[in-house]
């Protein structure tokens, strides 16, 4: 059996996305799953397609596992870390969100979640409000 997982597209619009994942574990846990796929996001008007997104606001709680989102590329570059056990909404849209900062090596613009310490039972509501680059 397999960790009982969501990840649903409320908002993508022509500037932002927002994207709201669920899990409950049955231990066996999630290892840098894509959450938004920024190819698969709307493009604007004219046609050009999504390249990337900024985290405005990261809203979650967590209980019994913490979480680690990731910028996808060939090395991974952790862009939050969301501690177990615990419910906050991080906001940095005083700074126009997060920019990804992975290294340009295969770096796709999407990002990835990561589960640490996950057991049967354990959960996670996470939702991403994104700006979308294009």
């Amino acid at each position: 059996m397999a960790d009982a997982v969501t990840t649903t597209t409320v908002i993508d619009g022509a500037r932002t996305a927002v994207i709201y994942c669920t899990n409950t574990s049955d231990s066996t846990g999630e290892a840098a799953v894509t959450k938004v796929d920024v190819s698969a996001l709307s493009s604007r008007q004219d046609g050009t397609a999504c390249t990337g997104v900024r985290l405005e606001k990261v809203s979650f709680s967590t209980v019994g596992m913490s979480v680690k989102l990731l910028w996808d590329a060939s090395t991974d570059v952790i862009a939050v870390e969301l501690p177990a056990d615990y419910s906050d909404t991080l906001d940095y849209s005083d700074v126009s969100g997060l920019p990804n900062v992975a290294a340009a090596s295969g770096k796709t613009g999407d990002i990835q979640l990561t589960t640490v310490g996950h057991s049967s039972g354990d959960t996670y509501s996470i939702v991403l409000y994104c700006l979308k680059e294009y």
